[in-house]
């Protein structure tokens, strides 16, 4: 029986999903790279044998998505096999984000269709060549990346995009949203920056740029054929709320709305996922932490149970408190929905409780108080 997503899970107890960085090795340069990646697989990662037991543990936490990231997972001889363990054994639904080299091949694409993985994330960070093959450090990548999009048509398997909003892309985002459509994906993660590994602070775009894209993929979302989804921006779904009352109010005035499509379920949550709150993530050397960008380690697999580290590690359950956030997420009327980017605080301020500086929105009780 697959496990129904639609309905809401207890955060304290099991995550909405898991993350895996399955190897750190990758052939690209990516300017943005959390994970720093490497030319060359880490002697320390996990081996198989413990990454099904970490995938034996994974299921019995409610069967969360489950996906395989790195680096580049096809760097990792055994991927296939892993996966099919996760999908045939343990009823996982199972996402792999590759990285666009010449390992994308028809060969491998095939294999991910026959194991039954449930999609395959690309990233495409620029409309054309230039501006995407920049991004990504190498030459050639965008070429590469059509190609494998190519084979995954070709083989039926669905086809997550994702992109990084930074300085070098803003002004391209519309034609990459216009790309997004003509290759028929079914969901768009847009990711916003988060100064950590390679990531700089002089790559990410100013506050009201974050709110000023967020207003514009809540107005998308009902345009396009495909889901949109914001990583490392919880705000966005206060931005969609505010969306969604100002249609309403619209319609009561006689002024035609268009209708917010619902993106599909799979990767979506019926509530806010935040870092270490509904999401967790592991590395290829077993440590866990609330997110890829949020680098506190919280435990490591090979000492502990995945499931006893989520539900009892301190730092996890802290950001499972929003009563503990601080300054002016923690006195925003919306931080239950929201809770703001617990990455990006900790990465500008070195408190994963601290507000997150790159929200725009000022909290009625503050502005009251301005006000007066």
């Amino acid at each position: 029986m697959k496990p129904d997503f639609s309905q809401e899970r207890d955060y304290h107890k099991n995550p909405f999903i898991v993350i895996w960085e399955v190897t750190r090795a990758c052939a690209l340069q990516c300017l943005h790279c959390r994970a720093e990646a490497q030319y060359h697989p880490d002697p320390r990662q996990l081996t198989l044998e413990e990454g099904k037991k970490l995938i034996d543990d994974i299921a019995d936490m409610d069967r969360p998505l489950f996906v395989f990231t790195g680096g580049d997972p096809l760097m990792r001889p055994d991927l296939f096999e892993l996966a099919k363990y996760a999908i045939h054994e343990k009823g996982l639904p199972v996402s792999m984000t590759p990285s666009a080299t010449p390992r994308v091949t028809f060969s491998a694409v095939q294999k991910a269709k026959e194991v039954g993985l449930s999609r395959w994330a690309f990233s495409l960070d620029g409309s054309t060549a230039e501006i995407h093959d920049h991004f990504r450090g190498t030459p050639g990548s965008y070429q590469m990346t059509m190609r494998g999009i190519d084979y995954l048509h070709e083989l039926e398997i669905p086809i997550q995009i994702n992109t990084t909003v930074s300085r070098y892309n803003l002004d391209d985002l519309p034609r990459i949203a216009d790309k997004v459509k003509d290759m028929g994906a079914v969901l768009w993660s847009v990711f916003f920056l988060v100064p950590t590994g390679r990531g700089m602070v002089g790559d990410m775009i100013s506050p009201e740029e974050h709110e000023q894209v967020m207003e514009w993929l809540a107005r998308l979302q009902g345009e396009m054929p495909y889901g949109v989804k914001a990583t490392e921006a919880p705000h966005y779904r206060r931005v969609f709320m505010q969306q969604k009352k100002r249609d309403v109010a619209s319609a009561v005035h006689g002024q035609v709305s268009k209708p917010v499509k619902r993106a599909d379920v799979l990767g979506r949550s019926p509530k806010g996922v935040n870092d270490g709150d509904g999401f967790v993530f592991i590395s290829h050397v077993g440590d866990v932490y609330p997110s890829g960008f949020l680098p506190v380690s919280c435990g490591n697999v090979r000492e502990s149970s995945l499931s006893h580290i989520y539900r009892n590690s301190p730092v996890l359950q802290e950001l499972r408190d929003k009563s503990l956030l601080k300054g002016k997420c923690g006195v925003c009327e919306f931080k239950q929905l929201c809770g703001g980017s617990r990455a990006r605080a900790y990465a500008m301020t070195g408190d994963y409780l601290e507000s997150d500086p790159y929200c725009a929105y000022l909290p009625k009780v503050l502005a009251k108080q301005s006000a007066e």
